[in-house]
């Protein structure tokens, strides 16, 4: 293949280098630059972003926990009210068998 039937193009926008075939207009290569290490940050500010994770995470984890003990309770409230609205109602009839409602 000749050079006069690719073209190459540098993005403007992400500086990405590109080879396209002339005649169907299709990507036949793309190069994306190389960015700088850690996004451009510092390593003080990546160690602080790692600890604002980790107490955010704790923070989370916490409240979780708390969540699942108050779970325990709020599932222990409604089985009792249950309990207390069925033995309530007290019916000594027994439940309507599938075979009879045909």
């Amino acid at each position: 293949m000749s050079d006069a039937k690719k073209l190459s193009v540098t993005c403007p926008e992400c500086g990405t280098d590109l080879v396209i075939d002339v005649a169907t207009g299709e990507v036949l290569f793309h190069k994306k630059p190389k960015g700088p290490p850690a996004g451009g940050k510092d390593f003080e500010s990546l160690f602080a972003e790692m600890d604002s994770n980790r107490a955010r995470a704790e923070q989370v984890f916490e409240r979780e926990q708390a969540a699942q003990k108050d779970r325990d309770r709020l599932l222990e409230e409604k089985f009792d009210e249950a309990f207390r609205r069925a033995s309530e109602e007290d019916d000594d009839t027994p439940p309507p068998r599938p075979f009879d409602l045909d």
